[in-house]
Formats: C-alpha cells, structure tokens, sequence
C-alpha cells in the first residue's frame, strides 16, 4: 500500500478544514458554491459539514459529500500554494507542492463525479473562478 498519498490527502484534508473553519472565523465573504444549493462551505465548520452528512445517505449523502470534500481539497490548494511561496524549509515548500498536485487531481476527478452523476449544474463548472 502506498502511504505517501494517502498521508497527503489526510494531510491536505485536515489542512482544508483548518482553513475553511479559520476563514469561517475571520471572514464573511463566500467562496464558490460546489453544491446545487445556495449554501457557501466557507460558512460552515467541519463539525457542521459531518452533521450535514449524518442524516443522508445514498445518492443524497455521495452529493453532500463530495461537495464538501470539493471545498475541503480547495482550501488545502489554497493554504498549500501560500505555504509553497512563503515557508522558509525546503521540506514544508515540497510537501505543499505535493499537496496542490494530490488535491487539484482529486478536485477534477470529484468534478466530474459531479458531471457524471447529475449533481453539478453548468452554473457551478467554472474552474476554480479565482481559487
């Protein structure tokens, strides 16, 4: 088994929860919208986001989660491109660059899941608008 990327993607997932809840915390200025509602992931910590899921299941829980994960992987893309331009150690710029590579590739891939399986409006597929 490969530990590499998987402690990449636990790494760039906890990453993207501590952004999401420290931008929830400090700013009140939505980012994209990855769900067919109206609610922004910005808003919500990773304690509301897995209360969110808890009570779906099926198709109802897949579309949740991976619009969740979606803002989660975005987040750690953000944090891990600031790390790799500001951190001082070679080691904290490579595994950021590592990061970026790991999330962006999975953010495609749950995209399209999205695509795939009706969840996606063509109002949400606009790339990363900015991110």
């Amino acid at each position: 088994m490969q530990t590499k990327p998987l402690l990449y993607g636990l790494i760039g997932f906890l990453l993207g929860g501590l952004l999401v809840s420290t931008a929830a915390m400090t700013i009140n200025k939505p980012v994209q919208d990855t769900t067919t509602n109206s609610r922004s992931m910005s808003n919500m910590s990773m304690n509301d986001m897995t209360a969110d899921l808890e009570n779906k299941s099926g198709d109802e829980f897949d579309k949740a989660f991976i619009a969740s994960m979606i803002a989660h992987h975005e987040g750690a893309v953000e944090m891990a491109k600031l790390s790799a331009k500001s951190a001082k150690h070679d080691e904290i710029k490579k595994l950021s660059n590592d990061i970026i590579a790991a999330q962006e590739k999975e953010i495609t891939e749950m995209k399209q899941w999205q695509m795939d399986w009706g969840y996606s409006s063509m109002m949400m597929d606009h790339g990363s608008m900015g991110h």
